[in-house]
This record gives structure tokens, C-alpha cells and sequence, in this order.
């Protein structure tokens, strides 16, 4: 009786121990802190019965766009964001009778440029592009109007993707869409800055459709579509061609030159110079909504620069993303130090965040190319030009831009794209516009090379941009005309133009025309 009861245990103490044992075995451990979840298991082809090698490598391909694409969307949705962050950076660094006009056009202005963008402007800036690697693949982009003079090819603009037809209905080619989109929306916005309280609005809406259907695509197919600044390396041994990471002169030297052509041929707002020539200042009315707007932009700049790889999978986001950070850092110590210490000896708030601004936009076109200490440096010259730039067009050219945006974008942007030249360290971009190599500047012995074709990239800019900017407010002006008159300008556009203000029932001091009370 006992050898049958020992004998009973035995066999239950052996049928539970083989039960414990082949389900540890066949299940997945409790791994609390991620390190071994996710094996060629969790891969269908991995499991008995599957075909096996192709389907893991298929699986593992799909992966790899996935993330890509996931990451140009969220970085694009981030981008998107910082036009809260222009409006609420304009509004606040002008006068509270023209707030909801200056909104206004920060708010229109997205769906604006979107439809001139989805129009024809996609389709001249990226039409030839060629395939989309990170995004898979897709090579239905390639038709590119170009000139050959001389033995060398110069492409002018895309010839594919309008109105985002069929031929281009495509997962990767509809993010990129949506990401360059979003670029073009921070450039059109730029002007609506250096051109506030005094712009008529009816200007505005047809400057909104031209510049994301002809100015801003054209010049961005030249450096970011395949065409002839791209090619300046490949055809005349200039470097990697005109280089520009993110956007310094694609997007904030471009809307930095309308916003000087508008301010300029608009004239300065009423009071703000004397007959002697001498400068009246007109403060904002809202430095607080200025900061916030500030820190938007630059938490947003981190899907501008970082988002530009389009590869989620391109593990030199972090050293993009650093160098935003630092850059933006240098940039606004800078320019409060160089207010405090010699300017005003004071440390001006609304120079505090322009010279974050500036070191945003200077280190948008080198980003991937420089170390941090480059980056240091670029955020810390951008800090000084920002001032001296605005003094410099505010007192000397005479042309009045209420939020300095000509000195933020259009002076850092030209200082970005011309350091890129200089501070690129020669670790990242080999074969960057299909030149073999990577990207190396002046000051690590990359010669001079790389600064000349990021020297002609920006003059290109200047003078087309100049060129059909003008031309452009010109044709405006000569339909419904660009300017307010001027006892609307006196009252303040929000009613005039608007029909609504912005702070509604509130009491405004006749002589800063800020609110009082309610």
C-alpha cells in the first residue's frame, strides 16, 4: 500500500513538473524592461510552415518604410503646430487694434498656400525628384523640364503631380506631400509679419495662393527637386551642389526676401518715422503671447530639421535634433547679452526670442553636417546678426518690419546656408546629390568648393525671389492694391477689414493703443 501511494506521488509530482517546464518553454518570459520582446518569431515567415526567408525579408523591408513614413508624418503634424506659433509671435509683437487682422492672415494662410501647393506647386518643386527611397520607392516623380547649355543639364522645374493625380496616388509620394506642404506654409507666413498693420487684406489672400503655387515651388525644385543648384556639384565639381538640410534658404531666406520686398514697397507704418529721418518705436502689445509663441516654434522646429531626413530609420536624427536645441540655446544668450551688456543695457525680451528664432533658422541648412560645437558657434554669430540686422533695416534702409522678420529669416538663413560652407565636419551626407563623399566645409579642410555652391545657391535666391516678389506685389498692387487706407490704419484693421476685434468691449489707451480694461 505504502510503494502505491509513493509511487501515485512520484508520477503527479513528474506530470506537473513537465507541464511547468513546457509552458516556460513555449511561452514568452515576463520582460519588464523591453529588452528581449520581439524575436523572428513575432515575424509570420519564422513560424513553421511559412515560405521562410523571402517573406522575413519582405516583412523587414515593410518595417523599415513604416517607420520612415510614420516618422515624416509626425514630424510634418509638428510642423504644422508651429503655425500657432507664428501667429501667436506676430500677434503679440504688434498693436492689439490689428490683432485679429494679423491672425487672421497667420490662420488663413495655411489653407491658402495648402490649395496653390496641391494645385501645380507640388508638382514644379518635386515633379522630377526621382524615387523616393526612404518611403518605398516609388519613382513615379521623374520628369523634370531641363536646359542643357554648354554640355551641362540645368533643371528648371517638375513636370508630374498636379492637382495629385493618379499617376502620382501613392502612399510615400502623398507624405511627402504632406511634410513639404507644411514647409511651404512657414515661408508664406514670414511676410505676414514684416508687412502687418498696414496690409490689406484682399492683397494678402491673393499673395497666399501665388506664393505656394509658383515662387516658393520653383526655387525649391532648384535645391530639394533635383535641379541645377542641386547638380552644381555633379556638374562643375561644386561641392555636393548647393546644400540646404531643412530649409535656411528654401524656406526662411525666401520668405525672409518677400518680407522685404512687401515691408519696402508697402512704406513704413503711419508714425513710425519723422520727417528728420529719426525712428519712433511701436511696441507689441503682448510680449507674453510672443514667448509662448516662441517656445512653439521651437519645440516644432524639431520635426523641421529632424523630420527632413524623411527616415525615421537615419540615426542622425539625434545629432539634427542637439544641434536644433543648442543652436536656438546660443542663440537667444547671444542676443539678451549683446542687448544688456552694449545695446540698451537692458535685456530686451523681444530681442531674447528673436535670437532664439535666428539660431533656429541659421542652423536649419547645416544641421546634419556640423558637430555641436559648430552648432554652438552658428546659434551664437545668429544671436549678433539678428540685432544688428534689425537696427540695421530698421534705422539705415528705412523699411519698417514690426516683428524683425527679415532679419530672422532672411539674414540668418543667408548666414546658415553660407556656414554649412564653413562648420560641415565631413562625418554625414556621402553621396548627397548623387556626389560620392561626404559633406565636408572650409574649416575641415573641404576647401572652397562647398562655400561657393552654398554662395550661389543663396544669390540665386536673392535675385529670383527678389525678382518675381516684386513683380508679384507689383501685379497686386494694381488690382486691388497692397495698402490700407490710412484712416483704417489709424482705427486699427480688425474692425475695417475684419469686422471683428480681437479684444472685444476692451478700453484702448489712445496713445499705446493697448487695452486697458474691460
Amino acid at each position: 500500500m505504502t510503494r502505491k501511494i509513493v509511487l501515485f506521488i512520484s508520477v503527479l509530482l513528474l506530470t506537473i513538473g513537465s507541464t511547468v517546464y513546457g509552458e516556460e518553454s513555449v511561452q514568452r518570459k515576463l520582460d519588464p524592461s523591453g529588452v528581449t520582446t520581439g524575436s523572428a518569431s513575432d515575424i509570420p515567415a519564422a513560424n513553421p510552415g511559412a515560405p521562410g526567408l523571402e517573406e522575413i525579408s519582405n516583412a523587414v523591408g515593410r518595417n523599415k518604410v513604416s517607420i520612415n513614413m510614420m516618422w515624416v508624418l509626425i514630424t510634418g503634424f509638428l510642423v504644422m503646430f508651429m503655425q500657432a506659433g507664428f501667429a501667436m509671435v506676430e500677434a503679440g509683437l504688434t498693436r492689439a487694434k490689428n490683432a485679429a487682422h494679423t491672425i487672421a492672415m497667420n490662420f488663413l494662410i495655411y489653407p491658402l498656400g495648402m490649395l496653390g501647393f496641391y494645385v501645380c506647386g507640388f508638382a514644379l518643386m518635386f515633379g522630377g525628384f526621382g524615387t523616393l527611397a526612404t518611403l518605398g520607392g516609388a519613382d513615379a516623380l521623374n520628369s523634370e523640364f531641363s536646359l542643357n547649355l554648354g554640355g551641362h543639364s540645368f533643371g528648371l522645374f517638375g513636370m508630374k503631380g498636379f492637382l495629385l493625380g493618379g499617376s502620382v496616388y501613392d502612399v510615400g509620394i502623398l507624405s511627402l506631400f504632406l511634410f513639404q506642404m507644411v514647409f511651404m506654409d512657414t515661408t508664406a507666413t514670414i511676410p505676414t509679419g514684416s508687412m502687418a498693420e498696414r496690409w490689406k487684406f484682399s492683397s494678402f489672400f491673393i499673395y497666399g495662393l501665388f506664393v505656394g503655387t509658383i515662387i516658393y515651388p520653383i526655387y525649391g525644385n532648384w535645391v530639394w527637386g533635383g535641379g541645377w543648384l542641386a547638380t552644381l556639384g555633379k556638374e562643375f565639381g561644386l561641392g555636393h551642389g548647393h546644400v540646404d538640410f531643412a530649409g535656411s534658404s528654401v524656406v526662411h531666406l525666401t520668405g525672409g526676401v518677400l518680407a522685404f520686398i512687401g515691408a519696402y514697397l508697402l512704406g513704413p507704418r503711419l508714425g513710425k518715422y519723422n520727417k528728420d529721418g529719426s525712428v519712433n518705436a511701436i511696441p507689441g502689445h503682448n510680449i507674453v503671447m510672443a514667448a509662448v509663441g516662441t517656445f512653439i516654434l521651437a519645440f516644432g522646429w524639431f520635426g523641421f530639421n529632424a523630420g527632413s531626413t524623411l527616415a525615421g530609420t537615419d540615426l542622425r536624427i539625434s545629432v539634427v535634433a542637439v544641434n536644433t536645441m543648442i543652436a536656438s540655446a546660443t542663440g537667444a544668450i547671444a542676443a539678451v547679452m549683446y542687448m544688456w551688456l552694449i545695446r540698451t543695457k537692458k535685456p530686451d525680451p523681444s530681442m531674447m526670442l528673436n535670437g532664439m528664432l535666428a539660431g533656429l533658422v541659421a542652423i536649419t541648412a547645416p544641421c546634419a553636417f556640423v558637430n555641436v560645437g559648430g552648432a554652438a558657434i552658428i546659434g551664437l554669430i545668429s544671436g549678433f546678426l539678428v540685432i544688428e540686422a534689425t537696427l540695421f533695416f530698421d534705422q539705415k534702409v528705412k523699411v519698417d518690419d514690426p516683428v524683425g522678420a527679415i532679419a530672422v529669416h532672411g539674414v540668418n538663413g543667408l548666414w546658415g546656408c553660407l556656414a554649412l560652407g564653413l562648420f560641415a565636419d565631413g562625418t554625414y551626407g556621402d553621396g548627397w546629390n548623387g556626389v560620392p563623399g561626404t559633406v565636408t566645409g572650409l574649416f575641415y579642410g573641404g576647401g572652397f568648393s562647398q562655400f561657393f555652391a552654398q554662395l550661389i545657391g543663396v544669390t540665386a535666391n536673392l535675385v529670383y525671389v527678389g525678382l518675381t516678389g516684386w513683380l508679384m506685389f507689383k501685379f497686386i498692387d494694381k488690382i486691388v492694391g497692397n495698402r490700407v487706407r490710412p484712416e483704417d490704419e489709424l482705427l486699427g484693421l480688425d474692425i475695417p477689414e475684419m469686422g471683428v476685434e480681437a479684444y472685444s468691449g476692451m478700453k484702448m489707451d489712445k496713445n499705446s493703443e493697448t487695452p486697458l480694461s474691460r
